[in-house]
């Protein structure tokens, strides 16, 4: 009898211990909770598509299934969305972000309005790695300039459109400028990459820096009527085996300086659709909300849809983009300075 209550008794208290653990305390945590996704640009950019797609299906699988309610809150090419994650974002698992992939990369660099550590943040992990994707410099199909070269010839220019003060698209084209030697003006300002393209469908420019996958999903009928044409491609060592005849910003570059700069501006790409939480999340809380970011990206129904809009999915983790980080910050002090002069030409 004795040994039969101790046996009763051992249970009870197992139970009560593992209805008590911090692991199963952090998981009914999110249950009748609602999970903000902020996303640092205007709506309709790769990022807000790529946030609203993850928002149908991260709350399946994480524990206790909360809703999701993305906001936008566009501001200084993300920056200022990047600041409020790392500053005064709530701290317990329920806010968490996309982040314009170069934001973190300003910090690194030191642009004075980027106040956070990227380090310190919480990363969940990217659902893109770019490994099928490009950024493409492109021009309207009208356009003089058949090569990349061309651009580089006296009396043909481009006049790109771009967001505002850095936003990729104008570090591209100020790279394609004055890294690459181009004939390349830049009007800024635009509020998205549709409103680019209505641009260059009007003649106010001539074309913009794009994803290879965001073009695809937001101006499909532009690259099917061929109404536009690649000259380069950044954000890859090689070329696009969809783009053979395109050459990549680092085979343009005249020196092996300017190929180390490129290298070093392109690091951003390979986290293209990065999450992240703010500092000091409890770590268990942080977990559940990494692998939950980690089996969206490989549900068969998210990648079903995802196929339809033509988003690239090639999942990395948080360790893979705190890599990432580490390596842009041990990157040559020369090569840092000579990317913040591109900053600063950029604005």
């Amino acid at each position: 009898m004795m040994k039969k209550i101790a046996l009763n008794v051992s249970f009870v208290l197992a139970a009560f211990a593992a209805a008590t653990s911090p692991a199963l305390s952090q998981q009914n945590f999110f249950a009748g909770k609602t999970i903000r996704i902020s996303v640092g640009t205007s709506p309709g950019g790769i990022n807000d598509i790529a946030a609203r797609l993850v928002g149908r299906y991260l709350g399946k699988h994480i524990p206790g299934n909360p809703g999701m309610n993305i906001q936008n809150s566009p501001g200084a090419g993300g920056i200022v969305g990047a600041n409020r994650i790392a500053n005064t974002a709530e701290r317990d698992g329920t806010d968490i972000a996309i982040m314009e992939r170069a934001v973190p990369q300003f910090a690194i660099a030191g642009d004075k309005n980027a106040k956070f550590d990227p380090m310190t943040l919480t990363w969940l992990g990217s659902i893109s790695s770019y490994g099928e994707d490009a950024y493409m410099f492109l021009v309207m199909d009208k356009h003089p300039a058949r090569t990349a070269d061309d651009l580089r010839k006296p009396g043909i220019k481009a006049v790109m459109g771009g967001n505002r003060a850095g936003s990729t698209n104008i570090t591209f084209a100020v790279i394609a400028r004055q890294v690459l030697g181009m004939n390349v003006d830049i009007i800024t300002g635009y509020g998205g990459a549709s409103k680019i393209a209505l641009a260059m469908q009007s003649g106010e420019v001539d074309g913009q820096v794009i994803g290879y996958a965001s073009f695809q999903a937001g101006q499909r009928a532009m690259w099917d009527a061929k109404m536009v044409r690649p000259l380069m491609v950044f954000g890859r060592a090689t070329r696009h085996p969809a783009l053979p005849d395109v050459p990549t910003g680092r085979e343009l570059a005249r020196d092996e300086a300017g190929r180390r700069l490129i290298a070093f501006a392109e690091l951003p790409f390979f986290m293209a659709l990065p999450f992240v939480a703010p500092p000091g999340i409890p770590p268990e809380r942080a977990k559940i909300l990494r692998d939950a970011l980690m089996q969206t990206a490989k549900d068969p129904d998210f990648l079903g849809e995802a196929k339809k809009l033509e988003l690239e999915i090639s999942p990395i983790d948080h360790v893979e983009i705190e890599r990432l980080l580490k390596e842009a910050a041990a990157a040559p002090p020369e090569v840092i300075a000579q990317f913040q002069t591109l900053m600063t030409a950029s604005k």
